[in-house]
């Protein structure tokens, strides 16, 4: 059995029954569900009531969740949804940067000064809050893959992520960015999900052509602009804080 998707009332549906999926998301953990959702919030969007809002939107786009479905939150309209496809792995990516989170390799205290910004909830405004510009990747598998395998390729997709957003936009990411994957428990097992495996080289591919078509999808008409800087951002962060490095 494949994976479908299906988009109403500004709700994304990545479904798949009998998937165990694993989210990085405001509800996140383990779960098994027949399906994730990815769901756009509107312009001015204050809820807290995360839950009974998801179910409120689900339920209006005529999605049941059937269990503990792992639901993600994003400022970014589900028209810029992409879809990705190569067997055996689906990538859903919706991608906006308008509270980018740049990590600094060389003088992070200059470049933080240059930007105008610095970390902290001050500087972002509520950098946890879902909804604001965010990628959000949500990655399915027809293999069955064990938890830790599982939680792996949580990380494969968001190295993916970080390195596309990284080579397209200049930040390796946005400050509420997640990550939801899934695994087939009927599938054919699945022992790693590593860069070099089936399941994680199809993974990367996926996720990195899907999160650079929705960013062409929401940038290139020219109507909203990539921020050069996290200055010309909306919000954003530039981590500049010192660390001390020691041999073990």
């Amino acid at each position: 059995m494949g994976v479908e998707t299906a988009v109403a009332e500004g709700v994304l549906r990545l479904r798949r029954p009998d998937t165990r999926w694993l989210s990085t998301g405001w509800d996140g953990g383990f779960a098994d569900a027949p399906a994730a959702y990815n769901v756009s919030v509107p312009e001015g969007w204050d809820r807290t009531d995360l839950g009974a809002y998801a179910a409120e939107r689900l339920s209006t786009a005529g999605f049941e969740s059937g269990g503990r479905a792992p639901v993600l939150l994003t400022g970014v309209d589900m028209r810029h949804a992409r879809v990705a496809r190569s067997d055996p792995v689906v990538a859903v990516a919706t991608a906006g940067v308008s509270n980018p989170a740049a990590l600094p390799m060389d003088d992070p205290e200059a470049v933080a000064s240059d930007a105008g910004r610095t970390s902290g909830p001050d500087a972002a405004g509520a950098p946890d809050r879902p909804g604001r510009g965010t990628v959000n990747v949500l990655v399915a598998t027809t293999r069955r893959l064990d938890d830790g395998a599982l939680a792996n390729l949580v990380a494969v997709a968001a190295e993916a992520k970080a390195a596309t957003l990284l080579a397209t936009t200049g930040f390796p990411g946005t400050t509420t960015d997640a990550v939801v994957a899934g695994s087939a428990r009927d599938g054919e097992p699945a022992t790693f999900s590593g860069s070099a495996t089936p399941v994680g080289s199809a993974a990367r591919a996926c996720v990195r052509d899907a999160v650079r078509a929705s960013l062409d999808s929401r940038y290139a008409a020219g109507d909203v602009s990539l921020p050069d800087t996290v200055s010309d951002a909306e919000h954003g962060v530039v981590t500049d804080r010192e660390t001390e490095v020691t041999r073990p």
